[in-house]
């Protein structure tokens, strides 16, 4: 079965259907956000190899970058579930905080056993945690997958609260003069603008994973 589930009241629309899923497609995805970052809500994707949701050294979609810089991962989910080597496709309602776990069961089947997952690091321009094509291992035991800091490089790193839109800021305009213009592990805060490192800075890995069988 594809489909893609949003975990609230927000849906898109399901747009194939297959075979139900079973108990032993399922596999369930831990989010810890070992961070001082609030992270946007997170989006979970299984598909084959041929699809990514990110690819370092590239430039980031129109779809990531809209998640990367405002923390919005609808575009980039039904962007996503539009591509037949995708299965599945799963947004949490809500942000995941620091220190905080959340939960995910999702589906995995056959040809389609690699998992992405990416979200906001909301008080910076374009940051986001990600992993990218991951293997899900066969067997019972549980796989644990570390997830650095990304810059999507399609804004300026400014650290203005006038383009950043968590706290303590708030504002979704953007700073695009001086954007890198490719996907990189993130240099972190360095106070040249509103922010303080002492208070949002962040050391890798952002986001601790573990997927359960």
């Amino acid at each position: 079965m594809k489909r893609t589930i949003i975990l609230g009241v927000l849906a898109i629309v399901v747009t194939t259907w297959a075979v139900p899923a079973t108990a032993q497609d399922m596999v369930r995805v831990q989010l810890t956000n070992v961070s001082k970052q609030i992270i946007s809500p997170p989006l979970l994707v299984t598909h084959t190899w041929k699809a990514r949701a990110f690819i370092p050294g590239n430039p980031a979609s129109d779809e990531l970058a809209m998640l990367a810089e405002d923390g919005d991962p609808m575009p980039l989910a039904a962007l996503l579930g539009e591509s037949d080597e995708v299965l599945d496709v799963v947004v949490s309602d809500g942000p995941l905080m620091p220190g905080a776990t959340l939960v995910f069961d999702i589906e995995k089947r056959g040809r389609f056993n690699r998992l992405s997952a990416v979200g906001m690091l909301v008080t910076t321009n374009d940051g986001f945690f990600g992993v990218d094509n991951v293997f899900i291992e066969p067997g019972g035991q549980p796989q644990r997958v570390s997830a650095v800091a990304w810059d999507a490089g399609s804004e300026a790193n400014n650290e203005l609260c006038s383009v950043i839109p968590g706290p303590p800021c708030g504002n979704h305009e953007r700073a695009t003069d001086g954007a890198e213009g490719f996907i990189h592990v993130h240099p972190g805060l360095h106070g040249g603008g509103d922010l303080s490192p002492a208070e949002w800075n962040w050391q890798n890995p952002v986001v601790e994973i573990k997927i359960l069988k």
